[in-house]
């Protein structure tokens, strides 16, 4: 089969498309997938520059998200058949045998979900991972009730555009960063309440001013650094901060947060992927499956604002590392 394989850290340059032999069902619960598109995030790039997880097993196939038609299933498997069209988050980390830059992909059973009916495959493949990221940190880290106000960083990105709407639907209200008029317009179509164009105002005043002298309730930042300790500011007392990177304590400190008896958690979705946490994998197929009932239903988006063949995965990449880009891209293969 054809996938982009990683030989070394690198440049984007380094993923080349390869003809390799097409992975096979070795497990009870296993399932072999015919990818059809491959999602593009983050933690893709920086695996790319930085290098995988498992180190000794090189050549590796990145992407963690995956939405494609079921070609065969193993004899344990009960919830899928040849023919469903599903979508997922496993695998791309560097482990042998995983990645969805790829033709095929073997999934164990409890990661899969039926794919949203209403989504092309690029959209769907772009999903996973963003959904379960936005789901733990909002409704499990921080604990989101209807009614409260919660500040998300990076409205128009990858997290926070589903981020948004997940809060929403919660019975949330929602103040939201954006750096352009053109992402303000995406975010409030998404249904935030507030968004706040940092580059022009101090998102904490803003915060703070929308919030009648409070603080929100919950402020959820995707962009880390000095970001993550100015976001110290905007929340309440007793109010919940949840963060997708390991704070720098160079670029600020914890005394504010300390001073206003704030909780400090930290979300990082693949967890349970790398530690073989199987309840909370299965936990992720529950999420996938809630959040295709609301995506077909209309009340959950996923923008998808680039698609690139599977052979450009560099492209991609670069497309992705210029920050510049709003909601998800993808790989159509």
């Amino acid at each position: 089969m054809q996938a982009i394989l990683m030989s070394e850290p690198g440049s984007p340059e380094v993923l080349q498309i390869q003809d390799i032999p097409a992975p096979t069902i070795q497990e009870s619960n296993q399932v072999l997938i015919k990818i059809r598109a491959a999602g593009v995030n983050p933690i893709d790039t920086k695996i790319r520059r930085r290098g995988t997880f498992y180190p000794d097993r090189m050549p590796a196939i990145l992407g963690c998200d995956g939405a494609g038609v079921v070609e065969a299933i193993a004899s344990g498997v009960s919830q899928f058949k040849p023919g469903d069209e599903v979508y997922y988050c496993f695998g791309g980390l560097g482990q042998t045998g995983t990645g969805n830059y790829a033709r095929y992909a073997v999934v164990e059973e409890h990661y899969l979900a039926p794919k949203p009916k209403t989504l092309s495959f690029a959209a769907a493949a772009a999903a996973p991972l963003v959904l379960i990221t936005a789901w733990e940190a909002l409704y499990d880290r921080g604990r989101l009730e209807a009614g409260q106000k919660v500040l998300i960083q990076a409205g128009a990105g990858g997290v926070g555009h589903v981020a948004i709407q997940l809060a929403k639907i919660r019975g949330a209200e929602v103040c939201t960063t954006v750096s352009t008029p053109d992402k303000e317009r995406l975010v409030r179509k998404l249904g935030a309440d507030l968004p706040i164009l940092y580059r022009q105002k101090d998102f904490a005043t803003e915060a703070i001013a929308w919030t009648q002298g409070k603080g929100v309730d919950l402020a959820f930042d995707t962009v880390g650094g000095k970001i993550f300790f100015d976001t110290v500011a905007a929340v309440k007392y007793g109010g919940d901060l949840v963060t997708l990177l390991e704070p720098d304590v160079r670029q600020g400190n914890f005394k504010l947060a300390r001073k206003r008896n704030q909780r400090v958690s930290m979300e990082l979705m693949l967890t349970p992927m790398l530690e073989g946490l199987i309840e909370r994998q299965r936990y992720h197929g529950q999420i996938l499956r809630q959040c295709a009932e609301w995506i077909d239903a209309g009340r959950l988006k996923i923008h998808l604002s680039q698609t690139f063949p599977l052979a450009l995965a560099s492209k991609a990449h670069q497309a992705l590392e210029t920050g510049s880009s709003t909601g998800k891209i993808a790989l159509t293969i």
